[in-house]
């Protein structure tokens, strides 16, 4: 009896199992290809996602050098040299900020030099693909090349629009001075002004840093301004 209770429970699991197994094949068959497809893409996506890290580790890697090599091209004034390795930094190495770092590098020793024409296409390429500050700083240095130009609305173009925080002051202080050229002294002591409301208003820290690009300190920087604006002769 036992012998043959156990021989029916065996029967009834068979049946069972075979009934799962059919219905996994009806699932499978309606289903397997759609699953099969969902993880190969899963598999290529992960694999692209590694290899784009990894290329923009190795791209990274490879523009350090590159700028490492302009930046002694720039200390040694080796003009060719300056010209290859920012070339190449545009060229081969455009997505890495390297690229931005080199022209603005590349800009400033172009000017020194008095190459005013390759500087403006070096800054011209930050301003077009630069991001940030460094795109900022590229309009500040570009702005003030066509101002020594007297291109005076072609400066204004690149001093015009929103600016990141902490730069405003600077912005509107380089306005000033292009109205001033143009012998517009309404407008220069406005944006003088402007320039002076921005400098207090502004965060010290960011203040600082951006007033230290330039070279300058806040208390030295204010001052300035105010000497700009006696200089107009035009009453507030």
């Amino acid at each position: 009896f036992i012998f043959g209770l156990g021989r029916n429970v065996m029967a009834t699991y068979d049946l069972e199992e075979q009934e799962q197994l059919d219905e996994i094949k009806v699932w499978w068959k309606q289903h397997g290809n759609l699953l099969i497809n969902v993880l190969t893409a899963l598999s290529l996506i992960v694999v692209a996602w590694q290899g784009w890290n990894w290329y923009q580790r190795n791209q990274s890697a490879q523009a350090s050098m590159v700028y490492n090599l302009l930046q002694k091209s720039v200390l040694e004034k080796d003009a060719q040299r300056i010209r290859t390795a920012s070339d190449q930094l545009l060229d081969k190495y455009s997505s890495t900020s390297y690229a931005s770092l080199g022209a603005l590098a590349a800009a400033k020793a172009m000017i020194d030099a008095g190459d005013a024409k390759s500087a403006k296409t070096q800054l011209l390429w930050v301003v077009e693909h630069g991001k940030g500050e460094l795109r900022d700083l590229a309009r500040l240095r570009l702005a003030a090349v066509l101002l020594d130009e007297k291109e005076f609305d072609q400066a204004l173009k690149q001093l015009d629009g929103s600016v990141g925080a902490g730069f405003e002051a600077i912005f509107s202080d380089n306005r000033g001075d292009v109205f001033a050229a143009q012998g517009k002294k309404a407008e220069a002591l406005g944006a003088y002004q402007n320039a002076l409301s921005k400098l207090d208003a502004a965060d010290p820290s960011l203040k600082s840093r951006n007033l230290a690009q330039q070279g300058q300190s806040s208390t030295v920087y204010r001052e300035l301004l105010r000497q700009k604006i006696d200089a107009l002769g035009v009453s507030p």
